[in-house]
């Protein structure tokens, strides 16, 4: 399901840099400050069905994955919301995919300790 999400919605897949691919994926966080003001940092825009497919596929990983388990434990154990933290491992996720892509390489998971 992700894939075919991924092929349909995310074409430029590979092909752009980290920061351009979370913004055009809806998962960049952009600042909502002005002047002296800081406000919290939000997810907006992007591809919206891309999104809630690449949630349900974090949904799935933070629970298996090797990488983004222990990625979204230590985010939580940090004192990170949950649905943050989710948001967090969603864009580790998309920037490995794309960094694969882009060096045109197999996944290899971490060797276990």
């Amino acid at each position: 399901m992700l894939s075919v999400a991924l092929l349909s919605e995310l074409p430029e897949l590979g092909r752009l840099n980290r920061g351009e691919i979370a913004a055009l994926a809806g998962v960049a966080p952009f600042n909502q400050d002005s002047g002296t003001l800081r406000g919290q940092r939000k997810i907006e825009g992007g591809r919206p069905r891309l999104r809630r497919v690449l949630y349900i596929a974090t949904v799935a990983a933070v629970r298996c994955n090797p990488v983004l388990k222990p990625f979204y434990r230590r985010l939580r154990a940090g004192g990170k919301p949950a649905k943050l933290a989710l948001v967090a491992a969603m864009r580790r996720l998309l920037l490995i995919l794309n960094a694969i892509l882009k060096s045109q390489s197999a996944w290899r998971p971490p060797c276990p300790a």
